[in-house]
């Protein structure tokens, strides 16, 4: 048996060999899952392996590969943002299904502030990560810039403007709001305000836009309050401009369901109730919606699978497998509750 180590020391190829009593060249035949390898000698290296407590390195092992075994998720949104939104969570978890059972690690990379983006770039560009996947991208953003300057395989959720060389995966933001904010107008609405959130990045554009073109000669400007965060905070504080405003109001399009959630408690602690005085509808499907009390008529987005999309054409790509930058759209539909 070899020498008992400190935890400082870590065992070695040699190691392996000496306790294998098997060459090194065998011993890394073995560890590469080589063929030409008898079944007698692999299984005194992994016998050998698991006595003397080897692992191997990554880092040699990228060496070699030219690949690190990792995916990055990057993540353009506050942490507290993160931990709050169940369709960020959803997306985390499609995705990482997928990589798992690629053998590829995880990394989950939170972006809020400038500061965050230079240190990102130059992770990007150390080599540590073999893809990316980006969430919530605003135009002009430097990670964005070095992806494409790096030639990395990528693959956003959402869509930026500016990034038309990378491969993404997204839903038609503008007409699933122009669908729900219809239905809302149906139920005999007059006066529809907007929460707009996120308006420096596609999907906040595109829910304006759709409220915008469903609201027709009826939209008006002063009925849309904007927040660059889709969160419970934002939704009270825009619910509370609005009714400053509007105190007729209606009708709310809120442009997710938390958003919609912090609108509603707003809404019912003024004395107003939902759907009878004001009704209200969200964005996502998520699990605020059903946190609401009434439950909230929404759009459902198939997060989830967002996720796991996103993965596979990640994966594809740096397998030489996918044939360029191309862009998918998943459905959506409305699912209508008692909150309006």
């Amino acid at each position: 048996m070899s020498e008992v180590r400190t935890a400082r020391q870590r065992a070695t190829i040699q190691d392996v060999a000496d306790e294998s009593g098997l060459s090194r060249g065998t011993v890394s035949r073995v560890l590469n899952d080589e063929p030409y390898v008898s079944p007698e000698a692999r299984e005194a290296v992994q016998a050998a392996v698991r006595r003397v407590g080897y692992v191997r390195s990554a880092a040699a092992r990228s060496l070699v590969t030219r690949r690190s075994g990792a995916i990055a998720l990057i993540v353009h949104e506050p942490s507290v943002q993160v931990l709050d939104d169940p369709n960020i969570g959803n997306i985390l978890i499609g995705t990482n299904t997928v990589l798992s059972q690629a053998d590829q690690q995880l990394v989950t990379i939170m972006v809020d502030s400038a500061r965050d983006n230079e240190r990102v770039v130059e992770y990007l560009r150390g080599g540590f990560v073999d893809g990316a996947i980006v969430l919530s991208a605003r135009d002009g953003d430097p990670i964005t810039r070095a992806i494409e300057e790096i030639g990395m395989p990528a693959c956003f959720v959402g869509h930026p403007s500016d990034a038309a060389n990378i491969s993404y995966i997204g839903i038609d933001n503008r007409a699933a709001a122009e669908q729900i904010t219809r239905r809302l107008v149906a139920t005999g609405r007059k006066r529809i305000g907007m929460l707009a959130s996120g308006l420096d990045r596609d999907s906040g554009q595109d829910r304006l836009a759709g409220f915008t073109a469903a609201l027709g000669d009826c939209f008006d400007p002063e009925l849309v309050a904007r927040n660059p965060l889709f969160s419970y905070t934002a939704g009270a504080d825009g619910m509370r401009e609005l009714l400053d405003r509007a105190p007729d109001l209606d009708g709310v399009f809120a442009a997710s369901d938390a958003v919609a959630a912090g609108a509603m408690d707003v809404l019912q602690r003024s004395g107003r109730s939902v759907p009878g005085d004001v009704g209200v509808v969200g964005f996502d499907d998520s699990a605020w919606a059903l946190r609401c009390d009434p439950p909230l008529s929404t759009v459902r987005q198939p997060a989830h699978t967002l996720g796991e999309s996103a993965a596979q054409q990640v994966l594809a790509q740096i397998a030489g497998a996918d044939e360029g930058p191309h862009g998918l759209i998943l459905p959506t539909e409305v699912v209508w509750r008692g909150s309006a």
